[in-house]
């Protein structure tokens, strides 16, 4: 099922330095929109920029204009809320996350498309990608013979050992 292309989306800016803050922002609107996708832009400045499907409405400083446009056009996007989300949670097999979400397809990085029969350990967090009008949930191997999501909900910053 694929929802991004048959939606209309409204694009919001409100200089989200990183995606940590912007997630939190989406999941504290109430209502929640149907959809809602972060995307990294680069006008004026690096930040996060979200794009929406809701009935409410939501203000854009008009120095961050462009790329609240951007986000609402673009084809790209990470998903944080869309249809099914919140069956998400636990170990779940491929063919049910493509079943009770709006998830078209799962794939092993590096592997390709995942069977149908695999387990994904969500651990209560999936944010997948929208590429090319397709949701798609990229994993990684875990222990145990299972998948995990490759985002994590805290990840590792980059040379934090050293």
């Amino acid at each position: 099922m694929t929802v991004y292309r048959s939606v209309t989306a409204s694009g919001v800016s409100l200089g989200h330095p990183d995606l940590a803050s912007a997630d939190h922002w989406i999941l504290s609107l109430d209502p929640p929109p149907r959809l809602a996708c972060t995307h990294l832009v680069t006008t004026p400045h690096r930040h996060v920029a979200i794009s929406l499907t809701t009935t409410g409405t939501h203000e854009t400083a008009p120095e961050l204009q462009a790329a609240a446009d951007a986000a609402a056009d673009g084809r790209f996007g990470r998903a944080v809320l869309f249809p099914g989300v919140e069956k998400l949670t636990g170990t779940l097999t491929v063919a049910s996350i493509l079943e009770v979400s709006a998830i078209d397809r799962v794939e092993v990085l590096g592997s390709g498309v995942a069977a149908g029969d695999d387990r994904v350990d969500t651990r209560d967090f999936v944010r997948p990608q929208f590429r090319d009008g397709e949701l798609v949930l990229t994993t990684t191997p875990a222990a145990g013979g299972v998948l995990v999501p490759f985002e994590t909900r805290d990840p590792t910053p980059c040379c934090a050992n050293h």
